[in-house]
């Protein structure tokens, strides 16, 4: 084997190796985790504060203005 196919072949087996190793398999279970964590922790927020209920009569009082009742 000459010198430059060498050198060819050991570049093309180190990019294939570390395109291997950087596989974000499992990244998505990860962020999708995380995007629960806020989701609960904004629903625990509003339901166990007096906002849950500030958001509830501010909505119900535009859909009444809206409606005319």
């Amino acid at each position: 084997m000459n010198d430059a196919m060498l050198k060819t072949l050991t570049k093309a087996r180190i990019h294939l190796t570390t395109a291997l190793l950087r596989r974000d398999r499992g990244q998505t279970a990860v962020e999708y985790l995380g995007i629960i964590v806020v989701v609960v922790a904004i629903v625990v927020a509003i339901t166990g504060t007096d906002i849950g209920n500030s958001i509830k009569n501010a909505i119900s009082q535009k859909i009444a203005d809206l409606t005319g009742k």
